[in-house]
């Protein structure tokens, strides 16, 4: 089982290898710091903090298959309601782990050790 999909980033790149390769590694620069930064805002109570970084790493999550949006949305309930927080840390945990192994499969995949 592979840990991330590229069906859509391939779609979107329409066969331009070099701006598919420019996808993953924008996703290797950004989304680990974002998950990081999310994790931090949890950790100091800071909801909405959390969610902006949930809610920017969302498209990108899609984009690559991870299958987060139950999570994402854990933390979107939390910020915007005060609701679902018991489930917050479960919720980043998994999209903590998912974006790790996705990352390192991803660079192993591309060459970008």
């Amino acid at each position: 089982m592979s840990n991330y999909n590229l069906d859509d980033v391939k779609e979107m790149a329409g066969g331009d290898e070099e701006f598919l390769l420019v996808v993953v590694q924008t996703f290797l620069e950004e989304i680990p710091p974002d998950v990081a930064a999310m994790n931090e805002a949890i950790d100091n109570d800071n909801p909405s903090l959390a969610y902006q970084y949930a809610h920017k790493m969302k498209p990108n999550l899609q984009m690559f298959g991870l299958n987060l949006m139950e999570q994402i949305k854990v933390i979107e309930a939390w910020s915007k309601h005060g609701q679902r927080k018991d489930e917050v840390p479960q919720a980043s945990e998994i999209i903590t782990k998912k974006v790790d192994v996705a990352s390192e499969a991803l660079k192993r995949d591309f060459n970008l050790g």
